[in-house]
């Protein structure tokens, strides 16, 4: 059962990130949880040295303190944050954890935000994946993937980003120089931050023209018309909405208690027929 909110009916959820260096995760750490905790947030905030990452919820007056301390830690870094609402608390409590990555790829010494591919507007993605000759790779994990992506993507079939590297340097490997350099190669993920290391990797292995859709999958559902849009299905979300559709409303999946998969709604009994994670 979803707590209520002791601020307002109509709650503000606030996904975000930022590569900035945190020479001490622990300082910021503490300063984030006093701040969230003072204001009744919860959600999941990672910290590392690299920067930081999270999704949180809470009123609109708290979230947006919280945003201000972000934008102050984060200097003249770039923060990508995108909001949206919900009649009840998405999450059961506030977690804050120090990692080695605030998006565990496993490969050291990228430059993210020196190498990273360029940006394309949600707006002007469809363009660039109507393209034949465009590679479009979605760089999520099979669970997220089996609700909902770009028609025509491919799919890595990983099960952890930490898998990725390596189907990406087997597809490398799987092209000819020209073709590295010279074919449009499109990546995106749900808001946008395994994005900024899995095109920084790709430029690593001698892609040429790497693009990934700015704000993510979310921005997309938010900013183009499901008349117009190229995706399918629904997009998975790391709280208790489990799904979201266009307009970022919540989308038609529940979280199976057994195995933790996300089952559309309509396939619920017949997925606790076959579900083996009990």
């Amino acid at each position: 059962m979803t707590e209520e909110h002791p601020f307002a009916d109509d709650l503000c959820i606030a996904a975000f990130y930022c590569f900035v260096p945190l020479p001490d995760p622990a300082v910021v750490r503490e300063r984030l949880l006093a701040l969230c905790a003072a204001g009744g947030i919860k959600g999941t905030i990672i910290l590392a040295n690299e920067g930081y990452n999270g999704t949180v919820a809470g009123s609109d007056e708290a979230v947006a303190e919280l945003v201000a301390a972000l934008t102050e830690i984060a200097g003249a870094a770039r923060v990508e944050i995108k909001y949206a609402r919900t009649p009840d608390m998405p999450f059961g409590k506030l977690k804050v954890r120090i990692k080695r990555e605030i998006v565990t790829m496993g490969v050291p010494d990228l430059d993210f935000t020196r190498d990273g591919g360029d940006y394309v507007d949600p707006t002007a993605w469809n363009a660039l994946i109507a393209d034949p000759a465009t590679l479009l790779v979605d760089t999520r994990n099979s669970y997220e993937v089996g609700i909902g992506s770009f028609e025509n993507a491919l799919d890595p079939g990983t099960r952890s980003f930490t898998q990725f590297p390596q189907w990406l340097a087997d597809l490398a490997d799987g092209l000819s120089e020209a073709e590295r350099r010279d074919r449009p190669l499109a990546m995106f993920c749900t808001g946008g931050i395994r994005c900024e290391k899995s095109t920084a990797l790709a430029r690593s292995l001698g892609f040429g023209r790497v693009y990934h859709l700015k704000g993510g999958i979310l921005a997309y559902l938010e900013q183009v018309e499901a008349a117009e849009s190229r995706w399918q299905g629904d997009c998975f979300v790391f709280d208790e909405r489990v799904a979201v559709g266009h307009g970022l409303e919540a989308g038609s999946h529940i979280l199976c208690t057994s195995c933790g998969m996300p089952v559309p709604t309509a396939e619920v009994e017949v997925h606790k027929a076959t579900c083996s994670g009990g």
